[in-house]
């Protein structure tokens, strides 16, 4: 009987323990997002004051043209070390904001199980445990060149939100970014509702938002991104053909806060 009961406290200590562990990660998590917000805010600042350097020195160099090469080489010289700095600061930026994205916080079992059944069933959907990432096939999500969800997907997406309402989705975030390919939009009234790649993708990301705003997520618990045609997963088809692979929706399931 003593033995029955110290191997339960035995239980009990490392349940606590490993709840304990957990709950130290998460808030080191959101320590650490926080401050990668932040940095990722001043290097979006120090971009802008890159760019305008650029302009200014491009006006320069324009203003310059017939005189000595020794004053446009100097012109073009910090023009050349200006833009590769801001491509730099591009690139860290895109990968600063991927692993905010990707959360750094492990999916419980129960819940990566139960989004891999979810997925299984659903010929539009992927999952990706490693990532935490649903990733929804926009050609099957949405009408060609709309933000209209077409109605199957509309059972699907309410089918997640089962999923992140349940006891152990609750525990997380959820952040929806919409991606297209790279063809442009061709027809005028399309165009007059999406300008760019860019509006589409962020519009078709609050329809899928909205969905699940209206299926009792909290809007506190979602955020939305859009990429365009920046992200692609696959290469485009030459002349700017598009790739299918690429218009998608991603749903990134995050610690909370993040």
């Amino acid at each position: 009987m003593k033995v029955t009961r110290i191997c339960v406290l035995c239980l009990l200590a490392a349940a606590a323990l490993l709840i304990a562990g957990c709950d130290s990660q998460m808030k080191d998590l959101r320590v650490q997002n926080r401050t990668q917000r932040k940095r990722i805010a001043e290097l979006e600042s120090e971009l802008k004051t890159t760019q305008l350097q650029i302009d200014q020195l491009t006006r320069q160099l324009e203003a310059a043209s017939g005189r000595s090469g020794i004053e446009t080489d100097a012109l073009q010289a910090q023009i050349a070390a200006l833009q590769e700095d801001l491509e730099k600061k591009k690139t860290l930026i895109a990968s600063m904001q991927q692993k905010l994205l990707e959360g750094g916080v492990p999916l419980p079992v129960e819940l990566s199980t139960m989004l891999e059944d979810f997925a299984r069933d659903k010929e539009m959907v992927t999952f990706d445990p490693q990532r935490g990432v649903v990733k929804f096939k926009s050609d099957l999500l949405f009408e060609p060149g709309s933000d209209h969800v077409a109605p199957a997907a509309v059972e699907a997406v309410k089918s997640l939100c089962d999923i992140m309402n349940s006891e152990q989705g609750s525990q997380f975030d959820i952040i929806i970014a919409g991606h297209t390919d790279d063809m442009p939009i061709a027809k005028a009234q399309t165009r007059r509702e999406h300008p760019t790649n860019w509006h589409l993708s962020a519009h078709r990301a609050i329809a899928v938002l909205d969905i699940m705003a209206d299926n009792k997520i909290a809007p506190t618990r979602m955020s939305v991104r859009g990429f365009g045609e920046y992200r692609p997963v696959e290469p485009n088809k030459p002349n700017k053909k598009g790739n299918p692979q690429n218009r998608r929706v991603e749903i990134y399931i995050v610690s909370a806060g993040t």
